[in-house]
């Protein structure tokens, strides 16, 4: 029952986003070249279109240490989609949920309160936690309120009596996109938003188009952040380790032909807008979000694609503070 309550959740805005997306062509800039958009969610556009998750870096200069940034991830490394159908009982990857219009707020009890952006959220008593209610992982929520335009994220999330315990959270404006304080962390390391970065199934496998960056971890990175990214999680000062934020795309020389077209999405997406280093965690996962309409086949296909396929780009200063 988790899984479909999820999916139906993460589902309800489908028909609505189609309507959004129509109206959002006349954005495209040429026919070579994919449209830059704010990837729409229902009649609520995901951050403005000249936001960093929704511009193009196709045309961005590499970055002067992409050999050793990749070096340091592990170039013979596969690319790995964390997500999918089922893993180990519960839904595979990142879940998110829409909020009902009459959607009650709940009290948010905070470890890092100091860099958490102070509640009352609006989550559903039976939001979908990332890895099932009994989770021991980031047990990441995620809820998108298209009434006030605010996305509500937090990670290590548990349900209490009153509402919710968690050990960060934050709050984004999606009109805005507004970034968080430098410094501060999100429900992400890197101080990002979650939500925008997910591999969803409506983009990559009904509408066949991806119109934003993706999120993706490694193992190890360096003391800095690039911006948007806001926060590090690293003493070390190493800088063939990648900083928080840094922003990878996939050759232009690869070829997407032999893959699924779901597969060719999420890898044209790759190559047009790129993934953020978000988080600390096992190398080259690629973040999605839960379906069951998932074909685990197909997307295992993307771990042909290896770290010697990407490339780090220039999009800025190293933020150490």
């Amino acid at each position: 029952m988790r899984l479909l309550r999820s999916e139906l959740c993460a589902g309800l805005a489908v028909a609505l986003s189609l309507i959004a997306l129509i109206r959002s062509i006349n954005a495209a800039e040429s026919a070579e070249r994919a449209p830059t958009l704010a990837t729409p969610l229902g009649d609520v556009a995901i951050f403005p279109p000249d936001n960093p998750w929704n511009q193009p870096i196709d045309r961005l200069p590499v970055h002067p240490r992409s050999e050793q940034f990749i070096r340091s991830i592990g170039a013979d490394k596969p690319l790995h989609p964390d997500f999918g159908t089922v893993w180990n009982g519960a839904p595979s990857g990142i879940p998110y949920c829409i909020a009902g219009k009459d959607q009650k707020t709940a009290p948010i009890e905070f470890q890092y309160a100091d860099e958490s952006d102070p509640g009352p959220y609006p989550i559903p008593r039976d939001a979908p936690i990332e890895g099932g209610p009994k989770a021991d992982g980031d047990r990441h929520v995620l809820v998108i309120d298209p009434q006030h335009k605010k996305l509500y994220e937090l990670f290590a999330a548990h349900p209490t009596a009153t509402g919710w315990r968690a050990g960060s959270g934050a709050v984004f404006d999606l009109a805005t996109g507004k970034l968080r304080p430098a410094g501060w962390t999100s429900a992400d390391a890197a101080g990002l938003p979650i939500f925008p970065g997910l591999v969803r199934y409506d983009e990559a496998a009904e509408r066949g188009a991806i119109h934003h960056a993706l999120r993706f971890t490694v193992v190890r990175t360096q003391r800095g952040y690039i911006s948007p990214a806001r926060h590090w999680a690293s003493n070390s000062s190493d800088p063939n380790r990648p900083p928080m934020g840094l922003r990878l795309r996939l050759k232009a020389s690869v070829e997407l032909k032999s893959f699924p077209p779901e597969d060719r999405a999420i890898l044209q997406a790759l190559k047009t807008y790129g993934m953020f280093v978000a988080d600390n965690g096992s190398d080259w996962f690629l973040s999605g979000a839960p379906s069951p309409r998932w074909d685990d086949d197909h997307l295992h296909l993307l771990t042909r694609i290896k770290g010697h396929d990407f490339e780090a780009v220039d999009t800025g200063p190293i933020a150490t503070r």
